[in-house]
């Protein structure tokens, strides 16, 4: 009689890119309990859209359960808070325990204030449905305070951060001033400015330099007020003072300046770096090689020396790589090293304006624009999200009006 061999069990602590990755690649081979706070993904990199009026909320949420839908994946809600080493387990703010062979940590990111004065009081951020949704409705507020004054009162909007997510919602939120908003109200719409503010040289600073340069020219045409080399001292109400230069208004302002490993992580009680976890170069952290780390919250670097972009290709990769580690291990087989193939950089400026670089490859302007549209939507869980967003996509392209401009906060 054949012994039948017990699976492992292997829990997953983040429903990101990575955990979802690593939770599906997992499921052949282990029993996997993937855990996270939410019962649904978000997609990151078009959650910009939902608060420029773009998209609608839920085509960038996907169920998590409807994505591990015939994988044998477990799932539960809830957030960590706290690990025990000897026993193997971790405990849930839902007072449930769960035993592991295996600890898989993917709970991404948070926003970074890099200990500025008055970030997390005046600024929002731009890491969850809710603060998109919280950035369109203060927006179209203040637009219909303005039309109700039709004086020359300004309203600004200020986007701190010049990396691909701040060039994307300047853009984004110049369009959508140039277009819906001014043929609801046309005076209104004139009072309002766009600032993109860049403490460094010069704009999407992992690109090349003509790639920033189209950049900043094309944000410029869409009245976006750019200002580089301008670090932030501090965020007051309706205001953003500078280090060395006049302060500039904001009635909103949206910090898009970096991020950090997810705070969480430091209740685990292992080693950290830099707000990321401290792991080898075979996504194991240090001390404890039944524990692996993947994503944003991941501390490992490239040949560079650098740690490794918090951007959701490393996490796609780490996901498969740390499934393919746990079946060596399970084999007895010698571990490998994580090596990021960086597949290029892509950033959208606006209509027909788009970055994309590959290596040496560079594409701009439409073609890159559709290339970037393409991506995305092959990326986009949930054939319903997809469907939804290139019915909303077709919409504004069409009409160039945006449907989603719904004040729809909690307050």
């Amino acid at each position: 009689m054949q012994k039948t061999v017990e699976k492992p069990r292997v829990v997953i602590l983040g429903a990101g890119f990575g955990g979802l990755t690593a939770a599906k690649a997992l499921a052949d081979f282990a029993q996997v309990t993937l855990v996270d706070r939410h019962n649904f993904q978000t997609f990151l990199p078009l959650l910009y859209q939902v608060s420029t009026a773009g998209l609608a909320a839920d085509h960038v949420a996907h169920p998590v359960r409807g994505a591990l839908r015939n994988t044998g994946v477990a799932f539960r809600m809830g957030s960590p808070i706290s690990l025990d080493h000897k026993n193997k387990t971790i405990k849930l703010d839902s007072s449930e325990t769960i035993a592991f062979d295996h600890l898989v940590i993917a709970l991404g990111s948070a926003t970074a204030d890099f200990g500025v004065p008055g970030v997390r009081e005046h600024a929002l951020g731009m890491k969850s449905v809710h603060e998109a949704i919280t950035i369109r409705a203060e927006v179209m507020r203040r637009f219909e305070d303005l039309c109700r004054f039709e004086d020359e009162t300004i309203f600004s909007i200020a986007v701190v951060g010049g990396g691909p997510t701040g060039v994307e919602m300047a853009g984004a939120f110049a369009e959508l001033i140039r277009g819906p908003l001014k043929n609801d109200q046309e005076h209104a719409a004139a009072h309002i400015d766009i600032y993109l503010i860049e403490a460094g040289p010069r704009l999407l600073p992992s690109f090349s330099e003509k790639s920033s340069a189209r950049t900043k020219r094309d944000l410029e045409k869409l009245g976006v007020k750019v200002r580089l080399n301008t670090s932030v001292a501090q965020i007051k109400p309706r205001l953003i003072e500078v280090h060395g230069g006049a302060s500039i208004p904001a009635e909103v302002t949206i910090w898009a300046a970096g991020v950090q490993g997810e705070p969480a992580a430091a209740q685990l009680n292992i080693p950290l770096i830099n707000s990321r976890i401290d792991v080898d170069n075979t996504l194991q952290v240090k001390n404890f090689p039944h524990i692996w780390a993947i994503g944003d919250i991941a501390g490992i670097k490239g040949d560079d020396g650098r740690f490794l972009p918090m951007v959701a290709p490393v996490a796609l990769q780490q996901g498969k790589f740390v499934a393919h580690q746990i079946r060596r291990v399970l084999n007895s087989q010698s571990l490998l090293s994580f090596k990021y193939r960086d597949k290029g950089s892509m950033a959208t400026i606006g209509r027909h304006k788009a970055v994309v670089e590959v290596k040496r490859f560079r594409l701009v302007g439409v073609p890159a624009w559709y290339a970037w549209l393409f991506l995305h939507l092959f990326y986009l869980l949930g054939g319903r999200n997809k469907i939804g967003t290139m019915a909303d996509w077709t919409w504004n392209y069409l009409t160039f009006d945006r449907g989603n401009r719904h004040i729809m906060d909690s307050m």
